[in-house]
């Protein structure tokens, strides 16, 4: 297009409520629409199909669900890929919830059958609640050491 189709790709823009860069006009029409001077003309031009408004372009979702399924598997979570410290991530209150229930039930459960004496459990659970234990397994072997559970319990 040699000619200078500006203002009439503006107009269009207008009328089409497009962006100037949808706007597609009809190269070998480009002189009848160079004539068009009037938002009328355009409007006649726009009807006859020499001036339309280009589709849309989509954004593709492809590399979105490749590595949302990447993640899934536990790739791209390494420490160059986190922002904000470990406690923005899962909250520390969750972390200490997921380890002093199991805890909590281990130490009732053996109450409840008898293996360990009501004092014991206090000791224990008042050990447990100052953050001394950083699992079940820890919780066992810290009483068997200390002798209140025998090792075939």
């Amino acid at each position: 297009m040699n000619m200078d189709l500006k203002n009439q790709k503006r107009m269009a823009a207008e009328i089409l409520d497009c962006g100037y860069n949808r706007v597609w006009i009809d190269p070998n029409r480009a002189e009848d629409v160079a004539d068009a001077i009037t938002r009328a003309d355009i409007r006649t031009a726009i009807a006859s199909g020499t001036v339309k408004a280009l589709p849309k372009k989509g954004i593709s979702k492809g590399r979105t669900r490749h590595n949302r399924a990447q993640r899934r598997k536990g790739r791209q979570r390494g420490p160059g890929s986190r922002k904000g410290r470990a406690g923005a991530r899962t909250p520390t209150k969750r972390d200490w919830i997921q380890t002093i229930r199991p805890i909590r039930a281990t130490l009732r459960d053996l109450r409840e059958e008898g293996k360990i004496t009501r004092s014991v459990y206090r000791e224990f659970y008042m050990k447990a609640k100052g953050g001394m234990f950083k699992s079940r397994a820890h919780l066992i072997s810290h009483l068997k050491t200390e002798g209140h559970l025998q090792e075939g319990q």
